[in-house]
C-alpha cells in the first residue's frame, strides 16, 4: 500500500497545474451570455433603486441596509451562472465598468437620457413649509427630513427657504439669508467695514475755549 504512496502524489503533481489552468480559465459559458446577464442584472438592479426612490440612497434604516447587503448575493448566481473561472469574474467586471461609463457619458450628453436614469430633484420644503405629499411619495419621514437639515446648518424648518431630494440621495437646503450662521470670513469682513467708515470721519475738533 506504501509503495504505491509515490506513484499517487505524482499523478496528483502532475495534475494539478491543469486543474488550476482549467479552473481559473476555462469558461463554463459563451462570453456572449456572460456579456447579457452582466449588464441585464445591472439595468434590473438601476430600475430597482430607481423604483425605490430616492430616499434609499439618502437615509437607509437598518431594513434598507439588509437589503443592499443581501442585494448582491440575490444576484450573483444570475450573473455568473454555471460559471466561476477567474477569467469569467474579469470578463463580469469589465462589462459592469464599462457599461456603466458608457451610461454615464450618455447622460452628460443627454438631459433626457439622465432624467430616465437618475430621476430629478424633488423638492420637500418651500418657505419653511414641508410638502408632506413628496415626503409620503418618496417614502421618507419628517424626522429623516429635520434630521438632513439640521445638517445643513439649519435649527428649524422655519429658517429654511428651500430644501429639496437630489437625485443621487443628497439633500440641498437654501437657507433664508438672516439664518445663514456667520463665519470668521463674514466677521472679518464686518470689522473692515467697520474700521473704514471710522477711517472716513472727520477728526474730532476740541471746543474752543474763552
Amino acid at each position: 500500500m506504501i509503495q504505491h504512496v509515490p506513484a499517487v502524489l505524482t499523478h496528483v503533481v502532475a495534475a494539478a497545474p491543469t486543474g488550476i489552468a482549467n479552473d481559473l480559465f476555462d469558461l463554463q459559458m459563451p462570453v456572449l451570455e456572460k456579456v447579457i446577464r452582466t449588464v441585464v442584472i445591472y439595468l434590473g438592479i438601476g430600475v430597482i433603486i430607481r423604483v425605490a426612490g430616492k430616499r434609499l440612497l439618502a437615509q437607509m434604516n437598518s431594513l434598507d441596509l439588509v437589503v443592499v447587503l443581501l442585494l448582491s448575493n440575490v444576484v450573483q448566481n444570475a450573473i455568473i451562472g454555471p460559471d466561476n473561472s477567474l477569467l469569467g469574474g474579469l470578463i463580469g467586471a469589465v462589462v459592469l465598468v464599462g457599461f456603466n461609463a458608457a451610461l454615464d457619458h450618455w447622460s452628460m450628453h443627454s438631459p433626457r437620457v439622465a432624467w430616465i436614469l437618475s430621476g430629478k430633484a424633488t423638492e420637500v420644503v418651500t418657505d419653511g413649509v414641508v410638502d408632506r405629499h413628496a415626503l409620503r411619495r418618496l417614502g421618507m419621514t419628517e424626522a429623516e427630513l429635520a434630521n438632513a437639515v439640521q445638517q445643513q446648518g439649519a435649527t428649524t424648518l422655519s429658517e429654511v427657504k428651500r430644501a429639496a431630494l437630489e437625485p443621487g440621495g443628497s439633500v440641498t437646503v437654501d437657507l433664508y439669508r438672516d439664518a445663514h450662521a456667520a463665519t470668521i470670513a463674514d466677521l472679518r469682513r464686518a470689522v473692515d467695514a467697520l474700521t473704514a467708515q471710522l477711517q472716513q470721519r472727520p477728526p474730532h475738533t476740541p471746543p474752543l475755549t474763552p
